[in-house]
């Protein structure tokens, strides 16, 4: 089967947008730099990255015969609000284990932002103290073992829905989207810059883009400060990926690249690096990224052009993966 066969459930506008940073390029000099919106993909309670995977597990929640979508994430996971407006979209129910990932001192952490928009949205929000890890849980085991005992039937979507057969298929399809867009505008981008964490986003990338005749560099940022842990689970669902869309050969050990240094020292919690760019990209292009992934992820990319590992010259394509509502726990950085 190719890409095309498998059953795809729209969630998002269509093509999410592609446009220039031009005078953030001009600040950095030397490349000129893009950024695609999956920040405003959707009209799901703010969309996202995540929102683009589900599309292909909906089909198959729906085939399964379930009515209630069980996730996990921490307590300000993008993943487990995008689950919640689209089990609110499907009429389905949602039942999400939001554990404490980040040690955030902010009072709010378990109040506002994205947890606030999945309680708004009625999905059943079950705190945990348990710490970040993307494996599975068994606070997320035992949240699948109640809806059962509830007479319930769960479909169970792992965090950022990624260790799952399909979760590398949306971005997959997020690669062939960007080759249409590239026809469309008569560009090429020589390099992709996207945040890593659970790795589905990057996995897929690399396996929709190794199907493509003209190489490129899918450049993935560490955010998760574990960076073998997730380094492997990048390889491990970019190989997996490429095996389920018939790619026809293996990929490379150099077309996955995960970067570290941005990350810090903890998932979740900011670094200088990643408050400069939030500040340097808001002042420059009035375009807000997060702390958790796009600040990190920008901070590579800005010190990347910077010390010429990107060359002079190249077209770069920053993936701005959403995360935008997790700002409302930060609000102390930036009184």
């Amino acid at each position: 089967m190719g890409l095309a066969d498998f059953p795809r459930y729209p969630l998002t506008f269509g093509p999410s947008p592609i446009h220039p940073l031009p005078r953030l390029s001009a600040h950095l000099g030397g490349a000129e730099i893009w950024a695609k919106r999956e920040d405003v993909n959707s009209g799901l309670a703010y969309g996202g990255n995540k929102t683009r995977k589900l599309e292909y597990l909906v089909p198959d929640a729906l085939a399964s015969g379930a009515d209630t979508l069980v996730s996990i994430g921490g307590y300000q996971s993008n993943h487990t609000r995008q689950v919640a407006a689209v089990a609110a979209h499907l009429g389905l129910k949602a039942v999400l284990v939001q554990e404490n990932w980040v040690d955030w001192p902010d009072a709010v952490n378990d109040r506002v932002g994205n947890i606030m928009l999945s309680r708004i949205m009625g999905a059943d929000v079950r705190l945990d103290p348990a710490g970040f890890g993307v494996g599975f849980k068994p606070s997320w085991e035992k949240a699948l073992q109640d809806v059962v005992a509830a007479g319930g039937t769960p479909y169970p979507i792992p965090a950022g829905a990624s260790d799952h057969r399909l979760g590398g298929l949306g971005f997959a399809n997020w690669a062939a989207e960007v080759a249409h867009q590239e026809r469309e505008l008569g560009i090429f981008f020589d390099v992709v810059v996207v945040c890593a964490v659970t790795g589905s986003t990057q996995a897929g990338m690399i396996a929709g883009f190794a199907g493509q005749e003209r190489p490129r560099r899918v450049v993935g940022i560490d955010g998760s400060a574990v960076l073998k842990e997730t380094r492997d689970q990048v390889e491990r669902i970019a190989r997996a990926t490429a095996q389920l869309i018939e790619l026809g050969r293996e990929l490379r050990d150099d077309e996955i690249e995960v970067l570290d240094g941005w990350a810090g020292d903890r998932y979740g919690i900011p670094v200088e690096s990643t408050l400069e760019a939030i500040r340097l990209v808001g002042r420059l292009e009035g375009v807000i990224l997060d702390p958790v992934y796009e600040g990190k992820s920008m901070a590579g990319l800005i010190d990347l052009v910077g010390d010429g590992t990107i060359p002079r010259g190249s077209r770069v394509l920053f993936a701005h993966l959403g995360g935008q509502p997790a700002l409302n726990a930060y609000s102390a950085l930036f009184r």
